[in-house]
């Protein structure tokens, strides 16, 4: 069973800019944002993903530092 949303007091541009993206990809727009609604559902928020991340941090106890990163990261551009 699908669900009908309704999103009202959407700027022009913003609705412009969807058109525009839309017909970019060739798509309606009704298209374009169920595609974009479904990957937004599918994907973990920014939120979810540091708590995930804070919670597998507690568990191993691990740290590495700052400095450990950055010459990790020096390192491969010699």
């Amino acid at each position: 069973m699908s669900i009908q949303i309704t999103i009202r007091n959407v700027p022009r541009e913003v609705r412009d800019e969807l058109a525009a993206r839309a017909a970019r990809r060739g798509q309606s727009m009704q298209e374009y944002l169920r595609h974009e609604i479904q990957r937004m559902a599918s994907a973990p928020t920014s939120e979810d993903l540091l708590e995930k991340i804070r919670q597998r941090k507690s568990r191993t106890g691990t740290r590495i530092e700052p400095a450990d990163v950055l010459a990790a990261r020096d390192a491969d551009r010699r």
